[in-house]
């Protein structure tokens, strides 16, 4: 909740990094759950959330801002 609250809020792209950072933790942690139950269908799922959230994490809190 606190991640999307933090990207809904736009705050600005520092701010809004940090979200998808948070996003990057829940989805580990439910690749983890996932992996626990053999619920392969989450586990796919999560692993693309993840992919989404790193670009996340890449283009708010990586890449310069010319980029």
């Amino acid at each position: 909740m606190i991640a999307a609250l933090l990207v809904a809020a736009d705050l600005g792209k520092r701010d809004t990094g940090l979200g998808m950072l948070l996003f990057c933790g829940s989805a580990i942690a439910w690749l983890g759950g996932a992996a626990l139950t053999g619920d392969w269908a989450l586990g796919t799922q999560n692993v693309v959330l993840f992919a989404i959230d790193v670009f996340g994490v890449y283009r708010y809190l990586i890449r310069d801002a010319d980029g």
